[in-house]
């Protein structure tokens, strides 16, 4: 019994560093997704085109190399980052790449009246998307940015392969020296537990800004 509280223990110190990473990414990577959809719907030329091939990259490429190339590849230019830097670059570039095109899609989805009377009311088009389209478009996204929510907080065990002491690397390295699998399931749950309480968040902010 004491053995297992102690292995559950070291596994959910080990899941402190996967929500400190999780909650770094979110912060970072919603407000840059916006930013990112904003300006590939702009009319802007030039800006579209680099904004589109920045989704298509960083969408278009693994992510766990994306973390290699942020932890091993930048150093042999000469920028030299702590691994939760790096990680936190690599996580917030890589989502705010997918959560850009799902804002782009619902900012997209609002109807085109609502330009139109924003624009008759004298409102300019920063203030049109701040206060009227954005609003409503993150509203809409709300079950799709919840999804992306899971899949970070599961994609935090990528860290492990530049030595980051995550939940999972936890729960392996007491395998390795143990030979039990309970560490497994004891991680298992932890997850689950995780992504359980973010579920119940996103359904609970999608039911008070629903329109019925």
């Amino acid at each position: 019994m004491t053995n297992l509280m102690d292995v559950t223990g070291f596994i959910l110190k080990g899941s402190l560093i996967s929500l400190e990473l999780f909650l770094i990414v979110a912060v970072l990577s919603i407000p840059l997704g916006v930013l990112v959809a904003v300006g590939k719907i702009s009319s802007v030329k030039p800006l579209r085109i680099v904004l589109s091939l920045y989704t298509w990259a960083f969408r278009g490429t693994p992510l766990l190399l994306q973390l290699f190339f942020t932890y091993f590849g930048l150093p042999v230019m000469g920028i030299r980052l702590e691994p939760l830097t790096a990680a936190s670059i690599a996580f917030t570039v890589n989502y705010a790449a997918y959560l850009a095109e799902i804002f782009r899609a619902g900012i997209e989805s609002i109807d085109k009246g609502q330009f139109e009377a924003a624009k008759a009311l004298g409102m300019s088009y920063g203030q049109t998307m701040v206060k009227i389209i954005i609003p409503q478009a993150v509203r809409n996204v709300i079950p799709a940015v919840c999804n992306e929510s899971i899949n970070l907080i599961k994609d935090t065990a990528l860290v492990a392969a530049i030595g980051i002491g995550d939940l999972l690397r936890a729960a392996k390295e007491i395998v390795t020296r143990d030979f039990t699998i309970t560490p497994f399931m004891i991680a298992a749950v932890v997850y689950l537990f995780i992504t359980s309480i973010l579920v119940t968040v996103f359904r609970n902010i999608e039911k008070k800004y629903s329109v019925y």
